[in-house]
C-alpha cells in the first residue's frame, strides 16, 4: 500500500537514501531539509514533494508537517532522521557542539513528534533514526551516544503509551553519510576515519525503513539494528 512518508534529513546520507528507497516503492515522500536546494533536486529526480525544514525549530517542523497535509491530504509515517555527529573528548569541552547535538538529535525528534501526534490519533508510525550509538558507548562519542540513547528511550515510552501507534527504532551502525564531516577534533576525525572504512551504504538503512513500513498494520517492528558484517 502507498503511504504518505514525511522524511526529515532528506538532503543526504539516510534520508536521501530512504526517500530514493521509498519513492522507488511507490510510496510518496515528503522531504524535508535545511538546504533546499539539494531538496529541490532530489524531489524533481524522484517525483516527491519537498519543504525546507529546521528539525531545531518547533514552528518549522509544524510548518512542514501542515505543507505534508496539504499537498497530500494527510500523513501516513514520520521518518525522524535529521542528525548531527561532531565528536570529540569530553575534557575538550566543546560545548558548542554538545548543545548542537541536543538541539537536533533530541529536540529536533521532539518537534517531529509534536507535529505529527495531533494527526496520528487512529493510527499512524514513528520511524525514529537512533544508531548503534544508542546501545555501545565509544571515547570521543560520549555526548552523541547520550543523545542517540535519549533516541531510543522517547521511542519506547511512546511505543507504550500508545497501542494504536506504531514505532519503529533504526540503530545504524557505520554508514556512508555527511555526518563525520561535522567533527572539528583532530582525534576523533582521525578515530572515525579509521572506523568508517567498513560503512554501510545508506541504502541499506533505507530498506530497513522501508521493511519496517510496509509490514501489515497489526504488526511492529520495534527495533532494527544494522551494521557492517566486519564490525565486532
Amino acid at each position: 500500500m502507498s503511504k504518505v512518508v514525511l522524511i526529515s534529513g532528506a538532503s543526504s546520507g539516510i534520508g536521501e537514501a530512504t526517500a530514493r528507497v521509498l519513492a522507488k516503492a511507490g510510496h510518496r515522500v515528503f522531504l524535508g531539509a535545511r538546504r533546499e536546494d539539494r531538496l529541490k533536486a532530489l524531489a524533481s529526480e524522484i517525483g516527491a514533494a519537498y519543504a525546507p525544514l529546521d528539525v531545531t525549530s518547533r514552528e518549522s517542523f509544524k510548518s512542514f508537517v501542515d505543507a505534508a497535509v496539504a499537498e497530500h491530504g494527510h500523513v501516513d509515517v514520520l521518518v525522524n532522521n535529521a542528525g548531527v555527529m561532531p565528536l570529540s573528548l569530553m575534557d575538550s569541552l566543546k560545548v558548542d557542539e554538545w548543545d548542537r547535538m541536543v538541539d537536533v538529535n533530541i529536540k529536533g525528534v521532539l518537534n517531529g513528534l509534536a507535529a505529527v501526534l495531533p494527526l496520528f490519533t487512529g493510527g499512524g508510525h514513528v520511524v525514529n533514526v537512533a544508531s548503534i550509538g544508542a546501545h555501545l558507548v565509544t571515547p570521543t562519542a560520549a555526548v552523541y551516544c547520550a543523545t542517540k540513547y535519549a533516541v531510543w528511550a522517547l521511542s519506547e515510552g511512546l511505543r507504550q503509551e500508545r497501542d494504536d501507534l506504531r514505532v519503529t527504532v533504526i540503530s545504524p551502525g557505520v554508514t556512508e553519510s555527511e555526518l563525520a564531516d561535522t567533527i572539528t577534533e583532530e582525534h576523533a576525525a582521525s578515530f572515525m576515519a579509521e572506523y568508517r572504512k567498513n560503512a554501510l551504504p545508506a541504502s541499506a538503512i533505507g530498506d530497513a525503513i522501508a521493511y519496517a513500513i510496509s509490514q501489515p498494520s497489526e504488526v511492529d517492528v520495534n527495533e532494527i539494528v544494522v551494521r557492517p558484517v566486519a564490525t565486532r
